[in-house]
């Protein structure tokens, strides 16, 4: 049996980064996107969310791949949105996604990163967020 150990921390926005994930249902998705992860034999090892956007840190498996797992928890999560009609518009995740592998000895950081998302949005939007930390400088 093959053994993998692949980090990945990913990153998602609802479409055109509309602030689509109240409060009331911030946690129902949450729960839901682990609940349906595990069912799918995708390990999310921690999940946390803002009003337009999610951080999850998922440990690949062997035979999973970045692209396919979050687009299951993605596509999966989407319908389930919208079928209980959990907000008011048509929810839509964006079709961008951000991800990096994280090593062995960065996992406590990136987790209290995903943790204090809350704290984190008083004073940086996911604009400036993505902006600092996921677009590589220009050369």
């Amino acid at each position: 049996m093959s053994y993998t150990k692949i980090w990945v921390h990913a990153v998602w926005g609802t479409r055109g980064r509309q602030p689509m994930l109240a409060n009331g249902m911030r946690q129902q998705v949450l729960e839901h996107i682990v609940s349906q992860a595990s069912v799918k034999d995708i390990e999310i090892h921690l999940i946390n969310c803002w009003i337009d956007h999610v951080h999850c840190l998922i440990r690949l498996k062997s035979g999973q791949n970045v692209a396919g797992t979050i687009e299951q928890i993605r596509g999966e999560s989407v319908r389930w949105i919208n079928r209980n009609k959990l907000s008011e518009k048509r929810f839509a995740w964006s079709k961008d996604y951000f991800a990096a592998s994280v090593s062995e000895g960065n996992l406590l950081p990136v987790q209290n990163y995903i943790l204090g998302q809350e704290r984190h949005h008083e004073h940086r939007t996911y604009q400036q967020e993505v902006e600092a930390y996921f677009i590589p400088a220009s050369e």
